[in-house]
């Protein structure tokens, strides 16, 4: 076996319980079939470069570079006159360019930048105006709300991104078909233009919607079935008046596939693998003729993505929205199918055995193939992040050891028989910075889990912030380094209310889980430990208290979860169970957002991290007039 190490492939690997396993040669074969490769390939570079803003590069003489718009630069341009952005490197005498990328050395972070603020799962946040769901006006509302009365600064949501068209919708928001478009069920009906010229029976329509409000989970395939309806009805009245061609150039040929993508879909089946072979390449002159055939249907595909893009916008408009970024995509949608030729096959991505799963994880998510990407000169990844960190002041990357190296499972095979596969993670961070550079929005790494050395410190370099919870941390939240992102728990963990009245370990055993009493018992003492309570203390004192030690911690974004501000019990997402088992991601708040508004519980935490923020803030001034003074 030869040439595994060139393609990024670790022959040897230690996983979340300290054991090391050597790797199988027939695994090493399947990885390198799933990149596309032999055994007796020879790895070449692709003319790729990346250089920092300013920066001294000597080009060959003689060469030319095209600018990303369009224009020349003289032969004696030096590298540090290059912008930002994705150029062209043109050599004398070669037909093949050089993709040149000019990145700054650090993500974008406001100075004197500290905030607190909510993290919510948006599907759960109902309101009197939602249809069974929360939408992108309650997403408005909670954003107004939480910045002009609690003097908030951020709004954490889950992923917004689009799920294959057609019954049934698939609930996870971390396997989406497409990360560059989003999910129509986050569109509030009323505020799109023409419903109510177009729709008569409006009221009607969304009385049938607030009905389903007040079922007890959410039920997205209602949910679609009534918003697609309305819809459609909006589209045949208003399409021949409607213009949102500005939107169609500035998404370009992702937007026309994706709504190609949906189109098919809704006429084939949500996963591509099935379609008629003619249709299973975006290139195909099958699946051009089966555009122009389907004109109309792709067009309104198209509108609604403009649709959602301008709700969200307005969502937006206070510039407090922190999107998250999912680690990949349903092997069946959009996303791979447009990139079908970056993308493995027959492998997916998940984790080693770890002390929370001893048999490891397979999350069902094929990998990008590390020297594919690169041949690509990163523009499936840096349009990823581009979408993701679009109207959005903040982003939040999912597994961001992702960046160094993902965790490959063969088709068919245990987590046991896998081993993780190396990215340049220095190009993608460069891509990252970039991209966040120019959408003035920062990032946060979710390093949770297994992390190798050196990680968290690249990561710091780049100005990537930690991500601190709470129940992974054994240091004090007043310990927490200042770049970092500090909250309680994640939509994985349990909340306080589950861990404190024994809900959550109730929950777990009724799903068949093989759960671990004094693991759980553990986490209770130590949240009783954190919040400094007795025992028996009520659970709004438990909440108060353990909000009022992660005020303590230097971090420059604190963030409560609704969740735990409403003494939820139940977590949005309980890892290792099925749909049988268990309504994972549909599982509403229990309160709606007009009662959120006013609950005294809610306002306290605010209160109390709103106190926190501003007394750190104020220490580091502090400190820092201190250090001028004396230096005076």
């Amino acid at each position: 076996m030869r040439n595994t190490k060139a393609w990024g492939i670790d022959e040897r690997y230690e996983d979340g319980l300290q054991q090391w396993h050597d790797v199988s040669d027939e695994t090493k074969s399947a990885l390198l079939r799933a990149m596309g490769v032999d055994e007796s390939s020879a790895s070449e570079e692709p003319p790729l470069l990346i250089v920092t803003e300013g920066a001294a590069t000597v080009f060959p003489k003689r060469s030319e570079i095209e600018l990303e718009d369009g224009s020349l630069l003289p032969q004696d341009a030096h590298s540090r006159d290059l912008p930002l952005g994705y150029h062209t490197l043109r050599h004398p005498g070669s037909p093949h360019p050089t993709r040149l990328i000019v990145a700054p050395e650090t993500c974008y972070l406001r100075e004197q930048f500290r905030v607190w603020g909510w993290t919510l799962q948006l599907y759960a946040l109902r309101s009197r105006g939602s249809w069974g769901m929360g939408d992108l006006e309650d997403l408005k509302q909670v954003s107004t709300w939480s910045t002009d009365v609690l003097n908030a600064g951020l709004i954490m949501t889950n992923p917004l991104d689009a799920p294959a068209p057609g019954i049934p919708q698939h609930p996870s928001p971390y396997f989406p078909s497409s990360r560059l478009f989003r999910n129509p069920l986050y569109l509030r009906i009323e505020e799109v233009p023409g419903a109510r010229e177009a729709l008569p029976d409006l009221a009607q329509y969304a009385a049938r919607g607030h009905a389903l409000n007040e079922a007890p989970l959410i039920d997205r395939d209602a949910i679609y079935q009534l918003k697609m309806e309305a819809l459609e009805k909006i589209w045949t009245h208003t399409r021949s008046r409607v213009n949102f061609a500005a939107y169609e150039r500035e998404e370009g040929r992702n937007l026309d596939l994706f709504a190609a993508f949906c189109t098919a879909a809704e006429r084939h089946g949500a996963n591509w693998h099935e379609w008629p072979g003619d249709l299973q390449h975006p290139d195909s002159a099958e699946l051009a003729g089966f555009v122009r055939e389907s004109q109309d249907r792709v067009r309104f595909h198209k509108w609604v993505q403009w649709l959602i893009d301008g709700q969200l916008l307005r969502a937006s408009e206070r510039r407090t929205v922190m999107q998250d970024l999912p680690i990949g995509v349903d092997p069946g949608g959009a996303d791979a199918w447009l990139w079908q030729e970056v993308f493995a096959k027959n492998v997916s991505v998940g984790a080693p055995a770890d002390p929370f799963s001893e048999t490891g994880q397979d999350w069902g998510l094929p990998p990008f193939v590390p020297h594919k990407l690169r041949a690509a000169g990163y523009g499936p990844f840096a349009q990823t992040v581009r979408s993701a960190m679009r109207h959005s002041a903040g982003l939040r990357i999912d597994h961001a050891m992702g960046l160094f190296r993902l965790f490959w499972i063969p088709a068919g095979e245990s987590p046991r028989n896998g081993t993780y596969v190396r990215y340049n993670a220095d190009e993608l961070l460069s891509i990252l910075a970039l991209e966040s550079v120019r959408a003035k929005a920062f990032v946060v790494g979710e390093d949770l889990g297994t992390v190798e050395p050196g990680v968290r410190e690249k990561l710091q370099q780049f100005r990537v912030l930690s991500y601190k919870v709470l129940w992974f941390e054994d240091n004090p939240p007043a310990q927490y380094p200042e770049l970092s992102l500090a909250s309680i728990s994640t939509h994985d963990l349990p909340t306080i209310a589950g861990v404190w009245s024994g809900a959550d370990l109730k929950e777990q055993k009724r799903a068949g889980l093989q759960v671990s009493e004094e693991g759980m018992e553990k986490n209770r003492n130590r949240l009783q430990e954190v919040a400094d309570v007795s025992p028996s203390a009520p659970v709004s004192e438990v909440i108060a208290k353990a909000h009022a030690t992660l005020a303590e911690a230097p971090s420059i974004v604190i963030l409560a979860s609704l969740d735990d501000a409403l003494a939820a019990e139940q977590r949005p997402n309980l890892p290792g169970t099925t749909s049988d088992q268990r309504p994972n991601w549909s599982i509403p708040l229990p309160k709606k957002l007009e009662e959120i508004e006013t609950d005294a519980q809610v306002l306290n935490v605010a209160g109390i991290l709103r106190r926190g923020v501003m007394e750190r803030a104020q220490m580091k001034s502090d400190a820092a007039e201190s250090v001028l003074f004396g230096a005076q």
